[in-house]
C-alpha cells in the first residue's frame, strides 16, 4: 500500500496559531503558479486560473502515485497578493487594483519532465481555458512572519496592520517580498466566519 504524504501535517510552513505572530524560516519550495490582476470575487480570470491549476495538480498527483509510487494529498491553495499602493489591503479594500499569483505546492520529486507531460495530457481532453498560463517555478521566501486568521478575508486588515506596524518593526525586521496567504479552508464550501487562512509576510533585518 502506497504511503500518502500530507504536507499540511509534515511542513512547518503550514503551522500557525490564531492570535500569535511567529518568525520562521521557509525553505525554497516548488509550485504550480498562475498570475492575474483584479478582484478575485468578480474577475472570471481568477476562477479560470484555479480551474487550470487544480486540473494539472490532480493529474500530477496521480502521475506521482502511479509512476513513482509516491502519493500525496494536494496541498492547500496559496496566493501572493500585491498592489501599487499597499493601502489597497487595509481599510477600504480596493480589490480591483490587486495583482495575484495563485499557487499549489508540488513535492520536490516532481520534475519539469513530469510537469510538461502532465500539461500535455491535460491539453488533449477538454483543456481548461488558462492551461497555457501555468508554470512550474520555485519560491524562496526565507525568514517570514506568519499567523492564523479566523474569519472572512475582508477582516484581515487589522491583523495585517498589527503585523506590519507593531510586530515586524518591534522585532527589528522590515517587510520584503509579497503578502502570502495559505487557504486551509475551501472557501467555496466554508462559511466566511469559519475560514482559516495563514497570513505570511517575508521579512529581513531592519
Amino acid at each position: 500500500m502506497t504511503h500518502k504524504t500530507d504536507f499540511k501535517k509534515t511542513l512547518d510552513g503550514y503551522r500557525a496559531k490564531h492570535g500569535q505572530f511567529r518568525v520562521l524560516e521557509v525553505p525554497t519550495m516548488g509550485y504550480l503558479m498562475i498570475e492575474g490582476h483584479g478582484d478575485p470575487n468578480t474577475d472570471p480570470s481568477y476562477s479560470a486560473a484555479l480551474e487550470a491549476l487544480y486540473s494539472v495538480a490532480y493529474k500530477l498527483k496521480f502521475a506521482s502515485k502511479n509512476e513513482l509510487g509516491q502519493d500525496y494529498t494536494v496541498p492547500p491553495l496559496e496566493g501572493l497578493w500585491w498592489a501599487e499602493d499597499h493601502s489597497a489591503f487595509m481599510g477600504k479594500l480596493d480589490k480591483s487594483s490587486w495583482y495575484w499569483e495563485a499557487m499549489l505546492m508540488v513535492p520536490e520529486w516532481i520534475d519539469r519532465t513530469m510537469f510538461e507531460a502532465t500539461v500535455e495530457k491535460t491539453r488533449q481532453k477538454n483543456p481548461p481555458a488558462r492551461l497555457e498560463d501555468i508554470r512550474l517555478d520555485t519560491l524562496s521566501e526565507g525568514r517570514c512572519v506568519q499567523t492564523l486568521h479566523l474569519g472572512s478575508f475582508d477582516d484581515e486588515g487589522p491583523i495585517l496592520q498589527r503585523m506590519h506596524d507593531q510586530f515586524i518593526p518591534g522585532n527589528g525586521l522590515r517587510p520584503t517580498g509579497r503578502h502570502h496567504e495559505i487557504y486551509l479552508s475551501d472557501f467555496r464550501r466554508t462559511a466566511p466566519e469559519k475560514l482559516k487562512t495563514i497570513l505570511r509576510q517575508p521579512v529581513i533585518a531592519a
